[in-house]
């Protein structure tokens, strides 16, 4: 897996989360999740505990408030998906987010990877895990609602019901100025398959490929799907083409039809897919019914992350519980 990928697979983030209203607003409590709370206190020790990582502590130099309202982001969806796991009765087992992550890590130094997504996320192991204890249970919750099947047999009905589009055509294009040219080159191509790349360097061009290539059924040319799907192995077929600047030659050296075990990651990850967007549903539906509030002087939740409120001022508490003066980054609370 590519470093990229796994980074993008490993993004923190408090997906699902939806906006939090300001009523429950204790001095002493950073945000309520239906029945629990994200102490102040719980929430300036994450951020302590973050911030002692050299390359966290440099993320977050430049916006250090803005950094405490993603820790708050982060420890609020943790509660919210502990009330979706127990809303569909279903477990997480520490084990299961470690083999899930020995999976993404592959190949990977794990030190390394883990030291990126600090300097780029600002965030630490722990919030690795956590987010890939979310994932699994976004995918979990969707089984359990039968929205998802991740099973080898479910991959078995999709790989059944997937025949025909997952075929790789084995395909050689070459385009020519004229018809009388196209049914030549057609002629030389079918006579000698294996003349294909000396007979495309002859008509070199953009729409010519210098090699018979690979096709995925959803890769093909779409102009030329219809008689590439009707021409057999080892044969060829000839398609004007204006835009391409004249006629077509489409040879079909061969078709392959891959078996489950070739496509199985592949079909895997769609599912997977399927199922996080299914997750994300029963998500939504469990923090509709929660009670969220969030402590003003942290701000509001907006598109799945706290944010500045009241365009962008930020506003302490005093000790009856209303707001005072502006502040520039959240304090310590009042007593």
């Amino acid at each position: 897996m590519q470093r990229r990928r796994l980074l993008a697979v490993l993004l923190v983030g408090a997906a699902g989360l939806g906006g939090l209203a300001g009523c429950r607003t204790s001095p002493n409590v950073a945000a309520y999740v239906g029945d629990e709370q994200v102490t102040v206190a719980e929430l300036d020790d994450a951020v302590a505990e973050r911030l002692a990582d050299p390359g966290i502590a440099a993320y977050a130099a430049d916006d250090e408030v803005g950094f405490t309202r993603q820790v708050l982001s982060l420890r609020v969806g943790e509660e919210v998906y502990a009330a979706v796991a127990r809303r569909y009765d279903v477990e997480v087992s520490d084990a299961d987010v470690r083999a899930r992550l020995a999976e993404l890590l592959g190949d990977n130094d794990p030190a390394e990877v883990y030291a990126q997504v600090a300097q780029q996320q600002g965030a630490n192991a722990e919030d690795v895990f956590e987010n890939v204890r979310q994932q699994l249970v976004r995918e979990r919750v969707a089984e359990a609602e039968g929205d998802a099947d991740l099973s080898d047999a479910g991959l078995q009905a999709r790989y059944d019901e997937s025949a025909g589009e997952l075929d790789q055509t084995v395909l050689g294009i070459i385009t020519v100025p004229d018809q009388a040219t196209a049914d030549a080159v057609l002629a030389q191509l079918t006579a000698d398959p294996a003349s294909y790349p000396a007979v495309a360097a002859q008509h070199p061009g953009d729409n010519t490929l210098p090699e018979v290539q690979s096709f995925a059924a959803a890769d093909l040319p779409e102009v030329l799907a219809e008689p590439i799907a009707a021409t057999a192995a080892g044969q060829g077929f000839t398609r004007s083409v204006p835009q391409a600047g004249g006629v077509v030659v489409g040879f079909v050296s061969a078709v392959t039809a891959p078996t489950f075990d070739d496509v199985r990651d592949q079909l895997a990850e769609q599912a997977a897919g399927e199922a996080q967007q299914a997750g994300l549903a029963r998500v939504a539906a469990v923090r509709d019914d929660l009670d969220l509030d969030v402590n003003p002087r942290y701000g509001v939740l907006e598109d799945e992350q706290v944010v500045a409120g009241d365009g962008g001022v930020v506003r302490l508490l005093d000790e009856a519980g209303s707001a005072g003066a502006p502040d520039a980054a959240p304090g310590p609370a009042a007593d």
